[in-house]
């Protein structure tokens, strides 16, 4: 650990306005899971803010695939008596944006220690306690 590191701030981080509604449920739940391991704060909204939008992404790409399938038919050449005669199969773009999101929110969540590699990287900070008759002095 950097001694001399800049302090994170204490505060617990709000989701931003700009988060669509899903990812800003998704920022939340993020929000619970690092205050519980005592590294939440408000210093990281801006990334706590792309893994939710990235993960958002990964549910709608998801989506798409389940609806439409992960390949679809294109280039499709018939004869005169409506025959296919060739066709091309291609991927769905929503697998590669999904893949592409997944790598992207996996190298995210990691930053937090939010896999099992990474949480043993992370260094976490339990706040002072306060003696609540220190005031009374």
């Amino acid at each position: 650990m950097n001694p001399n590191a800049p302090k994170a701030s204490q505060e617990v981080p709000d989701a931003p306005h700009w988060l669509s509604a899903r990812a800003a449920e998704i920022f939340e739940q993020l929000v619970a899971i690092i205050s519980g391991m005592g590294i939440a704060s408000a210093s990281d909204t801006a990334m706590l803010s792309m893994v939710a939008s990235r993960l958002e992404e990964v549910e709608i790409c998801t989506a798409m695939i389940e609806d439409a399938g992960r390949t679809f038919v294109s280039n499709v050449e018939m004869d005169d008596k409506g025959n296919i005669i060739s066709r091309q199969i291609k991927g769905h773009p929503a697998v590669a944006q999904r893949s592409e999101a997944m790598r992207h929110a996996q190298s995210l969540l990691a930053e937090f220690g939010l896999s099992p590699a990474a949480r043993s990287k992370v260094s976490a900070t339990t706040p002072n306690e306060e003696n609540p008759f220190g005031a009374l002095g």
